[in-house]
């Protein structure tokens, strides 16, 4: 008996916090007034039918072609990553070893599906690039393959030192 009686009072303190907050905010709304010199048909100037804006011209981000050395460069060391990190799970599955990633862990049934796993990774990894390269995210463009880099040759690493 006594918590509903608690209850009670806690609703009835929540109700009047809420509705003296609401009075609070509003006040300064109400503070605002219109200016009835304002409304007078005089004071009122009509508005320009166009204004003319100048014209800003922004500078022009770098372009390059898609297969730029640079991107070759990326793309050949990314699918050289893949391709290892493709032999040492596979090597490390047919010891007995489990595959960590959970993505991967899918594949690994098989060799065969374990290659087209890497080998559709790498894939991604062109077609991402080749999208933040046609939308002019140059840098983007490159990061994905950076990363991919980063992430195989992470897993090669761990791979290894756990043999």
């Amino acid at each position: 008996m006594q918590t509903k009686w608690f209850r009670f009072m806690l609703k009835r303190k929540a109700a009047i916090l809420l509705g003296l907050a609401v009075l609070a905010f509003s006040r300064p709304g109400l503070g605002q007034q219109v200016s009835y010199a304002l409304l007078q048909p005089g004071a009122i100037e009509p508005a320009p039918m166009m204004s003319s804006v100048p014209t800003v011209t922004l500078p022009q981000a770098p372009r390059h072609r898609f297969w730029d050395r640079e991107n070759s460069l990326l793309f050949a060391t990314s699918a050289a990553f893949s391709a290892a990190d493709f032999v040492i799970t596979r090597d490390n599955l047919r010891a007995g070893g489990q595959e960590l990633n959970p993505v991967t862990r899918l594949f690994a049934g098989s060799t065969t599906s374990l290659a087209v796993n890497f080998a559709g990774e790498t894939a991604g990894v062109i077609g991402l690039s080749y999208f933040f390269h046609k939308t002019g995210h140059h840098k983007l463009e490159r990061m994905v393959s950076l990363l991919n880099i980063g992430s195989s040759a992470g897993a090669v690493t761990f791979d290894l030192a756990h043999r």
